[in-house]
């Protein structure tokens, strides 16, 4: 396997190669919704995008329900793959609510030969993920 010094390089190479071929200010953290962000996800076994609720109880169920009432518009005109997780566990135990659309192939972050179609997902769909956000923000952030 790779020492997790390599493992460190590879991750690097492959975000910094992202960067490059997707030159994207992307929101992220920057949503100005506290506990909302978005998030690129790439491991050794998948890849996806989401839009995570990770703050207290009650402002992630109040967030979560506008995201609900407009599940409709996101399935239909942006992301029709998309899944709602009300319940969703990190790696750490840590729970939270997220919306996600996983990339359906094997792909990994130590395969470079995967990687192209990697970057095409991630800015593909985060970009409407971005998009859906834009249209909606003040009625999620209401």
């Amino acid at each position: 396997m790779f020492s997790k010094e390599e493992s460190r390089l590879l991750r690097q190479e492959f975000w910094t190669s992202f960067g490059k071929s997707f030159p994207t200010k992307w929101l992220l953290y920057n949503t100005k919704t506290k506990g909302l962000s978005f998030k690129f996800h790439l491991d050794t076994k998948s890849a996806l995008v989401a839009l995570d609720l990770e703050d207290h109880l009650e402002n992630r169920i109040k967030h979560w329900e506008k995201l609900c009432a407009l599940k409709n518009i996101l399935l239909s005109d942006y992301l029709p793959d998309a899944i709602y997780d009300e319940t969703y566990y990190l790696e750490n135990g840590k729970e939270i609510s997220r919306i996600y659309l996983p990339l359906e192939h094997k792909v990994s972050i130590y395969n470079k030969n995967t990687w192209r179609e990697v970057m095409e997902f991630f800015n593909k769909n985060m970009t409407l993920f971005e998009a859906f956000f834009e249209d909606y923000k003040d009625f999620i952030k209401g």
